[in-house]
């Protein structure tokens, strides 16, 4: 199991994961941050909040960046125009 950090960004903001998890792979880590970014989605538009994340970045347990899933990317395709 390697451990994978979630950071949260929202502009020029970083909002480090400081606790991290463990997954088998990369690919469990972007499916677990997908499910948190969709969560993410769905309290910003029930609380009507203008100002959201942006992205989830993952990161290692080193601090190294292996990807960055943008929240937008998981709107319906009408919404993201």
């Amino acid at each position: 199991m390697t451990k994978f950090h979630f950071h949260l960004r929202a502009g020029d903001e970083l909002t480090l994961d400081y606790e991290g998890a463990e997954f088998p792979d990369f690919s469990a880590a972007l499916g677990e941050a997908t499910l948190a970014a969709r969560e993410l989605l769905l309290e910003a538009i029930k609380s009507g909040k203008q100002h959201v994340t942006e992205s989830v970045v993952i990161a290692d347990a080193w601090g190294e960046e292996l990807g960055n899933l943008p929240l937008a990317t998981l709107l319906p395709k009408p919404l993201t125009r």
